[in-house]
């Protein structure tokens, strides 16, 4: 079962490298946030497991360390979070953005920091092809003409 592991994290994470901005308790909690984002249960039909499930479960904790602290542009650089910026001006200060191409909240918040955009990436990798749950072993697998499975 995965575990927080400091030293690791910010060996990994050299942006959350200062314990004094960064304290472990607090890096700890978002660690643990995140596993209400990702399950760190055992269920047969995981898709992340291992060293790809402690991958996740840190890219979560500095997506939600760096969108949640005000020292967030300090840590590895959080997005604009508003898109593209396509165009600007400087009298009277506008910026126009274009909105990020994302399917779903869940992409888009995501996409907000360089961690979670790594993380959308790992799930999308780990989860291609999906994955069946339930019924007879071999409903899973494809059938042949005629309605017979191989």
């Amino acid at each position: 079962m995965p575990a927080y592991n400091d030293a690791n994290f910010r060996l990994l994470f050299p942006a959350f490298a200062d314990a004094t901005k960064w304290p472990e308790p607090l890096l700890s909690g978002y660690w643990d946030m995140g596993t209400e984002f990702i399950s760190v249960n055992d269920c047969p039909c995981r898709i992340l497991s291992g060293a790809s499930l402690q991958m996740a479960l840190d890219l979560m904790c500095a997506q939600i360390a760096t969108l949640m602290n005000p020292n967030a542009a300090d840590a590895g650089g959080a997005a604009t979070g508003s898109g593209i910026v396509t165009n600007a001006s400087v009298g009277a200060v506008s910026v126009g953005v274009m909105a990020p191409p994302v399917k779903d909240m869940w992409e888009y918040w995501l996409g907000q920091t360089p961690y979670g955009q790594q993380l959308l990436a790992l799930l999308k990798m780990k989860g291609v092809g999906g994955f069946y749950v339930g019924g007879l072993p071999e409903r899973s697998a494809f059938r042949k003409v005629g309605g017979v499975f191989y």
